[in-house]
């Protein structure tokens, strides 16, 4: 079974703290906003392991491919006011 975007989302939040999420996507493929202040001083592969580690084994067993913007919340802020 395909998992939804929304059910995606919840997988995420279950085990992230999120100010923001937003994920589309067609059952396989999936892109993902995720803005968290887990992020701060982190690299951008350290904010992608955060994600995937939330997925656990749902990114192999039913994830194909995700895509992901990872900010923190100024990030963000900045990114809207820009």
């Amino acid at each position: 079974m395909q998992p939804t975007p929304d059910e995606v989302k919840r997988y995420i939040e279950q085990s992230l703290a999120c100010e923001r999420l937003e994920v589309d996507g067609d059952g396989r493929h999936f892109q993902a906003l995720v803005v968290s202040a887990a992020f701060e001083g982190k690299s951008r592969v350290q904010r992608h392991q955060l994600v995937y580690a939330a997925l656990g084994e749902r990114m192999r067993e039913h994830v194909h491919a995700l895509s992901m913007r990872t900010l923190t919340p100024a990030e963000y802020a900045r990114a809207r006011r820009a």
